[in-house]
């Protein structure tokens, strides 16, 4: 666990990540009406009417929003495990902490700020950990 972080800031950003996974949670069931994607993509395309290229607009809309809403999850879920195996706030390339303020920002964050600029440019840095 990243020594830095006090047990309040730990407890808060744990907090945070649970709030926000219920949150998405309960968007994305209210969104499919209980249903699977597949399930609610084909009541999409179902629907009565003549407009198909608008529904398939709206299907393809309507799908990108769970697939976001799906990564977001696992970013969560990720990070709870690691907070529950006493590994989070430490950047999983290099292995220095992840500072309290990036974490503020985004409590998922797997990677220092060097590690993620590495990794947005296309470069996986070499993990010394």
């Amino acid at each position: 666990m990243n020594p830095s972080l006090t047990a309040a800031q730990r407890q808060r950003l744990e907090q945070a990540l649970r709030h926000e996974h219920d949150e998405l949670s309960a968007r994305r069931k209210a969104y499919l009406g209980g249903l699977t994607r597949a399930e609610h993509a084909r009541e999409v395309l179902l629907q009565d009417g003549d407009d198909a290229p608008q529904r398939a607009s709206d299907r393809e809309i309507d799908m990108q929003r769970v697939e976001e809403d799906v990564a977001r999850l696992a970013d969560i879920d990720a990070a709870l495990q690691r907070i529950a195996e006493g590994r989070y706030g430490i950047c999983g390339d290099c292995g220095e902490d992840i500072p309290a303020k990036r974490l503020d920002v985004a409590p998922h964050a797997r990677y220092c700020i060097n590690c993620e600029a590495q990794r947005e440019r296309g470069h996986k840095p070499a993990a010394s950990l």
